[in-house]
């Protein structure tokens, strides 16, 4: 059996190998994302027990591991329930809540959703027209969207299709040091539809 557990981050580290009651584990036991139980929740007879400084302090009797944690003002938190004997440890779990939770804040605001823009053409956009449509198109890639560029074909522009795709294809090349041509121009119906996709950031 491995003497020698390791805490650490919310995880448990055993450097080898860890066989309990013929059951094998691997390296890592992550604390479960479930609600813990914790105090007089655990009605275990015995338990792992690590320390709030991250030692081992062995196998004992829940009540002992319950007055080891009294004695320090901390709580008894079951972190691996699903070991025999159970692990618990022994910590400040409003600490730990609170920092879960900040944790958690700070990732879903990193967490940004990507938004597709529509820049609109025509067949036959003027210079000063085409050079502002791409200065927006070239903002909302470099925001991290994709962008979707339509061209509408009315009455007799249905005809001349080769059009709409020379420009496409001229938009395409002005975007191309900030996009990728995530689907080329199409032509579905009236409308000529081209996806730009950011390219990622090095």
């Amino acid at each position: 059996m491995c003497g020698s557990w390791l805490y650490c981050c919310g995880r448990i580290f055993c450097p080898r190998f860890l066989f309990i009651s013929n059951i094998t584990f691997w390296r890592c036991l992550t604390i479960s994302n479930k609600e813990l139980q914790i105090n007089d929740e655990i009605r275990d007879r015995e338990l792992r027990v690590i320390g709030n400084d991250g030692s081992q302090l062995g196998i004992m009797p829940t009540s002992k591991a319950m007055a080891l944690a009294e004695e320090q003002n901390l709580d008894l938190v079951k972190i691996a329930p699903q070991v025999t004997p159970p692990v618990c440890k022994i910590m400040d779990y409003g600490k730990y809540k609170f920092e879960q939770a900040k944790r958690e804040k700070e990732a879903r605001k990193n967490q940004r959703v990507v938004e597709i823009k529509e820049i609109r053409l025509s067949l036959n956009i003027d210079t000063h027209d085409f050079n502002t449509k791409l200065g927006h198109a070239l903002r909302f890639l470099q925001a991290g969207d994709k962008v979707k560029v339509s061209i509408r074909f009315r009455g007799r522009e249905m005809g001349h299709p080769e059009q709409g795709y020379e420009t496409m294809k001229k938009f395409a090349q002005a975007c191309e040091e900030a996009a990728n041509v995530e689907k080329p121009a199409k032509l579905e119906g009236r409308n000529m539809l081209m996806f730009l996709a950011p390219k990622p950031t090095k």
